[in-house]
């Protein structure tokens, strides 16, 4: 479908509505507000690649702005964390890095400004009591006993808050709305709270910190952002966030909720993913299991396959829970053209042939990427000893079984043609290793045997074997929606999310590759890999990405 026929998502709709009505002169400008608590996860990947790309589509730009109003869950190692994931999924802010904490000065001012217009005071009760007075949906809250306070008064306690003469949780300042309305976060919402932790940007300057409701739109109008794109579970503030726009006097930014993206077999919520990072259940922000970016970097999706998953789960006004298996279907669809192909031997079995001469090493050339007619070919060694997997040998082998057997055919991948002629077994009765036979004149690319056997089979030579240790990822939960299970989401772990195999050999030009930054690898018949940052020259580790084929099955 070409760009100009593809249907319009409904944000999409609004943004060419406004430029052709010439709101804000057609002007365009979004922004992406992280909050520096914690690592960006695929969620906020879809919400970087609408924001960003929107802009891109539009002629427009975008601003990173850390809403960093809660000192006490924030740090810098998040905000670096956070800038590099961005970049690393392709965006560019430019010069258009802002902070919160740019405006605290500011914000302060409009909270004045609401004090000296009779709408907002100094409370002096606890949030336990502010929450206990509010009332329910259908019951009207009841008016806390500060309501009524003086404007001069308001202004005297307001800058004493500031001045840091009261205690944390002694008073909070509250916008003066509504007590009756049906949407509770009309009736009086906190703006400013006592917090005496240092900010990592200002220090011991501020003592007070606004609400994010009260400093997130407040942020947007200064900068001047025409569509303030949030999830669904702010569409209940968005009153709230109009009223004080409204009663400040400010620039109208608009905000727009679309359905935020959760994935079956995880967990989206920050909380959750930092008791799963504090409880040593997961390696850390970068665990190959977590739904963080970060995460998915270590497990090796790429940038474009995440672009093109939220690309592909569009943009919907309601919320729903997306397949697991698209997400790893779109990283799958970019490795299969930029993947090099190798040949790794998970369960090695040992292949002796008795007819190749025992001194004779020979190097075979083969395709790195048959996908990428650009990407070149690498040599791998050919001895009359090599691995097989064990599952391709059986002695009795099931109807349809094409693999090696006794007396059985089968190709050697890039090499030539053998045919199994004895096999040994251990002690317990396990096949050990197999006695076969090559066929010299069976060569790939220069077969003339006339054989024709109905597999074909990975294999590593011994001799120039590595060492390759597999990590292989499976979904981090038994059960689709952990959240919504009775009891502790983490009794629904995946105990099998993480199995090590210690035995694997892979060809020697996987240290090549790894010298030479080489990312990404099919380990042909298997999956998709990628070396672990933990790896070196000598110690070679690599994480299982993706399957090669789409897994509809529920966790192994």
């Amino acid at each position: 479908m070409s760009e100009e026929n593809k249907v319009l998502n409904f944000i999409e709709e609004i943004v060419e509505d406004d430029i052709r009505n010439n709101r804000h002169g057609g002007r365009i400008l979004t922004r992406f507000p992280p909050e520096p608590n914690g690592y960006l996860h695929i969620g906020h990947a879809k919400s970087i690649c609408l924001n960003f790309g929107l802009s891109m589509k539009y002629g427009g730009k975008t601003n990173l702005r850390f809403d960093d109003t809660n000192p006490v869950t924030e740090e810098v190692e998040y905000i670096e964390s956070i800038k590099d994931d961005i970049k690393w999924l392709g965006f560019d802010w430019g010069n258009r890095e802002f902070f919160a904490s740019d405006y605290f000065q500011q914000i302060f001012n409009f909270a004045v400004n609401l004090i000296k217009q009779g709408k907002a005071y100094v409370d002096d009760l606890s949030s336990e009591e502010i929450a206990n007075l509010k009332g329910s949906p259908t019951i009207a809250g009841t008016p806390s006993p500060h309501r009524d306070r003086t404007v001069e008064e308001n202004l005297t306690l307001f800058e004493e808050m500031r001045q840091g003469k009261f205690k944390e949780g002694e008073k909070v300042l509250r916008a003066k709305i509504d007590l009756a309305s049906p949407n509770m976060h009309m009736r009086d919402p906190i703006m400013y709270r006592i917090l005496f932790t240092p900010h990592h940007r200002t220090g011991k300057e501020w003592c007070i910190y606004p609400m994010y409701d009260f400093a997130h739109g407040q942020s947007d109008s200064i900068e001047g952002i025409t569509h303030s794109i949030c999830t669904l579970e702010f569409e209940n503030h968005r009153p709230l966030y109009n009223w004080y726009i409204d009663n400040i006097g400010i620039f109208p930014s608009r905000q727009i909720e679309f359905a935020r993206l959760n994935l079956n077999y995880t967990v989206m919520s920050k909380r959750k993913l930092l008791q799963l990072v504090k409880e040593n259940l997961v390696s850390g922000w970068d665990d190959p299991r977590m739904p963080t970016i970060r995460g998915m970097r270590r497990r090796g999706y790429t940038a474009l396959g995440l672009r093109n998953f939220a690309t592909s789960v569009g943009i919907a006004k309601r919320n729903n829970l997306i397949e697991l298996s698209l997400l790893e279907h779109s990283v799958r669809e970019d490795l299969n053209k930029i993947a090099t192909r190798v040949m790794v031997v998970s369960d090695p079995l040992r292949v002796e042939i008795l007819n190749y001469p025992k001194d004779k090493l020979e190097w075979l050339q083969v395709e790195n990427n048959s996908e990428d007619p650009n990407s070149g070919k690498h040599e791998i060694p050919f001895s009359a000893t090599i691995f097989i997997e064990q599952e391709d040998y059986m002695d009795n082998p099931p109807p349809k079984f094409f693999r090696l057997t006794k007396g059985g055919l089968a190709r050697l991948k890039s090499a030539y043609i053998i045919e199994c002629v004895d096999v040994e077994y251990d002690e317990l009765g396990k096949v050990s290793s197999l006695k076969c036979n090559y066929f010299p004149e069976s060569k790939s690319g220069s077969d003339t045997s006339g054989l024709k056997p109905k597999t074909t089979i990975h294999w590593v030579e011994s001799n120039h074997a590595l060492d390759i240790s597999l990590r292989l990822y499976d979904r981090l939960f038994t059960v689709e929606e952990p959240d919504k299970q009775e009891g502790d989401f983490k009794e629904y772990m995946n105990p099998n999310s993480l199995v090590i195999n210690n035995n694997a050999k892979g060809e020697p030009y996987l240290k090549t590759a790894f010298l030479d930054n080489v990312k990404h690898f099919q380990f042909l018949r298997k999956a998709y890999y990628v070396f672990d940052q933990d790896s070196t020259s000598d110690k070679l580790i690599c994480n299982r990405t993706v399957e090669l084929k789409d897994t509809f099955s529920k966790p192994k």
